[in-house]
């Protein structure tokens, strides 16, 4: 099994979250290969200046390539939240799964309808940065769910 996370990011080069990160990489390496993948095109830099609307637009368009190879999962708070279980059913007999999560502006409804799902893990904001190391953690506890692991006890 392959999971992508996808993140519109700068790409930091000594992050206080890249050890945590790393950590739940590292810990479901036994059940499936697991990458973050910072994006940040320049077009994304330049929609940033423009409007709120033309950020989300540009999210959808750097993610269009990877939304298109494996089951594509999109982090909205507007979508209908997930418990660790239901989120380990959406990993469930996947060869591919890619998770994105959007930029400071959320995604555009058009990239939304576009994925297979969407869901939330709740009402709060968190920063993108955060929410990679939260969406880690869930892969390998939703990963450890499926193998019967106790991790998730």
């Amino acid at each position: 099994m392959k999971i992508n996370i996808y993140v519109i990011d700068k790409k930091a080069k000594k992050e206080i979250y890249t050890p945590l990160i790393d950590h739940y990489l590292k810990s479901a390496r036994q059940w499936a290969e697991v990458e973050v993948h910072t994006v940040y095109p320049k077009a994304v830099a330049r929609a940033h200046e423009i409007s709120p609307q033309a950020a989300q637009e540009s999210y959808g368009h750097a993610y269009e390539t990877y939304r298109r190879d494996g089951y594509a999962i999109a982090l909205d708070p507007a979508a209908k939240e997930v418990d660790s279980h239901g989120f380990a059913n959406l990993l469930k007999d996947r060869g591919k799964v890619n998770l994105f999560i959007g930029g400071a502006y959320g995604f555009e409804r058009g990239f939304i309808a576009k994925c297979n799902t969407a869901i939330s893990f709740g009402k709060i904001t968190l920063s993108h940065k955060l929410i990679t190391v939260v969406l880690a953690e869930q892969v390998f506890r939703g990963l450890s769910i499926l193998h019967n692991h106790p991790y998730h006890k």
